[in-house]
This record gives structure tokens, sequence and C-alpha cells, in this order.
């Protein structure tokens, strides 16, 4: 027997909308452990997602040891000085305010990589796009970044970086393109308003932009 077509009750939809608008880029972490059984639950996201030709082009490097770690803050920190010095003025002083890590706290912190090469997938729908492939890992992402959040937990995407330095001390084959270094952890507070709104950086857009051909 097929499977039958699930229906989704108004109260699940109000919940989902719920979710998505609680989803937020963390920044700030409390220092407490992260439950594994947990953890597991929510990377099994990846197994739900579609991806280009069933490629599941994703690849995860989990950052635990002390080595990693610092390489990968002294990163941030190094490439964020060059950020700031590319603003002047108020923009300049705003920036500088910002906190774009949670790397210094988060108790769970990894790479997320795309595999430009992987023979999975028979190059099915990549041969004509091949960026594909790093949307495929962007769209696993976003399922596994709304089971944290439905977990209590959050994320937090560094994407202030320099990916050729960090792929060399992590070690990683030259076929896999950076996607994200995360960091992940219980929120301090929870806040619907994206935290760069909140500080005054940028505002959503009121209308979503539709043209038509």
């Amino acid at each position: 027997m097929a499977p039958r077509d699930p229906e989704f009750s108004a109260e699940f939809r109000g919940q989902l909308d719920l979710l998505m608008r609680f989803r937020r880029d963390v920044r700030r972490f409390r220092t407490d452990p992260v439950d594994e059984a947990v953890l597991s639950r929510c990377l099994a996201a990846f197994r739900l997602a579609p991806s280009v030709g069933l490629s599941e082009p994703w690849r995860i490097l989990r950052i635990e040891s002390d080595t990693a770690r610092a390489a990968a803050l002294q990163n941030f920190k190094t490439a964020n000085t060059r950020a700031l010095a590319g603003y002047d003025g108020d923009r300049a002083a705003l920036y500088s305010r910002l906190k774009l890590s949670g790397m210094e706290d988060a108790p769970v912190q990894f790479a997320l990589y795309c595999d430009e090469t992987t023979e999975k997938g028979h190059g099915l729908g990549a041969a004509t796009m091949p960026e594909m492939r790093r949307y495929s890992v962007v769209t696993a992402l976003t399922l596994f970044w709304l089971r944290l959040r439905a977990e209590g937990l959050g994320l937090g995407w560094v994407s202030v970086l320099d990916p050729a330095a960090l792929n060399r001390a992590f070690d990683v084959p030259e076929s896999w393109r950076l996607i994200g270094y995360f960091c992940l952890g219980h929120p301090e507070a929870v806040s619907e308003t994206p935290e760069l709104e909140e500080q005054g950086w940028e505002h959503r857009a009121a209308d979503l932009p539709i043209e038509t051909r």
C-alpha cells in the first residue's frame, strides 16, 4: 500500500510558522553541553534533505580539539579585523559593536563542506549547474537548523572567515568547498527578530519582490 498523504492541521501550520520565526542566527550561547542523543536526532535531518541527483554532497567536520578551535577562532578574528577596515564612520562604529561569532562559548562547533567532485548522483543536474551541489548542502542545513530550534537549541553561521586558511588548518581535501563554520548550543535568549535588525545594521524588506516576464 502506498503511504497516505499526511494532513497537517491549522495548529501544526501555525507552529511551523512560529518555528521559522524563532529560528534565528544565534551568536550568544550558554556553555552547558548539548545532549548527544538530541544532537543525533537533529543531524538525522540531513538524511531527509533533498540533493541534486541524490548526491548528498554534504561533509560535516566536527571541531573539538583545542588546536582546531583556536585556529578557527584566530581565523575569524583576523578576517573580522580586515572586514572592519572596509567600513568607516558610523557604520564602522556599529560594525565594531556587533557580535558576529559564538565561537568562544558554543559547546558544539563544526565546519560544513560540499564535496564538489562526489561521484554519488552520477552528475545528474550538476553537470549543467555544479553550484547545485552547494545549494543542496544549504538546503540540508536549513532542515537541520529548524530541527535544532524545535529541540530548544540554536545555531550560528560564521561567514567572516578566510576559507583557504581554514581548509589548510583542518587539512580537508581540495575538492571540499567551505559552506560555513557553525556554532551550536543553548541560546542565552530567544527572539523572533534578527539580531542585526535589533542592532540597527539592516532591516527586513516589508514586501517580497516578485517580478513577472
